[in-house]
């Protein structure tokens, strides 16, 4: 494992007014994204940037003290007591996945930044493209090289991509402002568009 250069908290909250979209607020090496889950309620995840926050103890809401609503009224709530699961963001890339007849699969093989919110959707790629080996080839050993060598192309790429996304979340706010602003839709379906290939 390695670090993403990032410490990042996820929390459900129930704001004040309802929630109906995803949505994701930038800062100065800071981000805060809000899904709604339902029944009021909504998963919440923010990071900010390791050098941002120096020995990594700052708090909540003083890390977004400048953000917009909703995000003063969901750090509230979760002051109120809700859990919040706090973590360095880290990532896992291995020169193999496979060891004799042992295979790591999903997050153990190839954790990357959550930014592109791939994991589970990488697993369960995973899991079906290992069932197809597994079911047509005649040897186990064979089978765990041969999917690996298909899933392994796809993997780096979601952590390539993270990569860049990271990289355009820390530029300058102007800068990331108007790159967003300009190309922001183009650079999301860009993103995302190999992934509708089948895996």
């Amino acid at each position: 494992m390695r670090p993403a250069g990032q410490l990042g908290w996820r929390f459900v909250a129930e704001p004040a007014a309802e929630l109906d979209t995803w949505s994701v607020m930038l800062g100065r090496q800071t981000a805060f994204l809000t899904i709604p889950i339902g029944r009021g309620r909504v998963y919440c995840y923010c990071d900010v940037g390791l050098r941002s926050v120096g020995d990594g103890e700052s708090e909540l809401p003083s890390l977004f003290a400048d953000f917009a609503e909703p995000v003063p009224s969901l750090l509230e709530s979760v002051a109120r007591g809700g859990p919040v699961h706090r973590s360095t963001i880290e990532e896992v890339a291995l020169d193999s996945w496979v060891r004799g007849r042992v295979l790591l699969i999903g997050d153990a093989a190839h954790a990357t930044s959550p930014n592109m919110a791939q994991g589970a959707a990488m697993a369960l790629e995973d899991a079906l493209v290992l069932a197809e080996y597994l079911e047509r080839s005649d040897s186990i050993p064979g089978a765990l090289a041969a999917f690996e060598a298909r899933r392994r192309p796809r993997t780096d790429w979601v952590r390539a991509q993270t990569h860049r996304r990271d990289r355009t979340r820390y530029l300058a706010a102007p800068v990331r402002n108007a790159l967003l602003r300009t190309l922001g839709r183009k650079i999301f379906q860009a993103n995302y568009r190999p992934l509708l290939a089948e895996p």
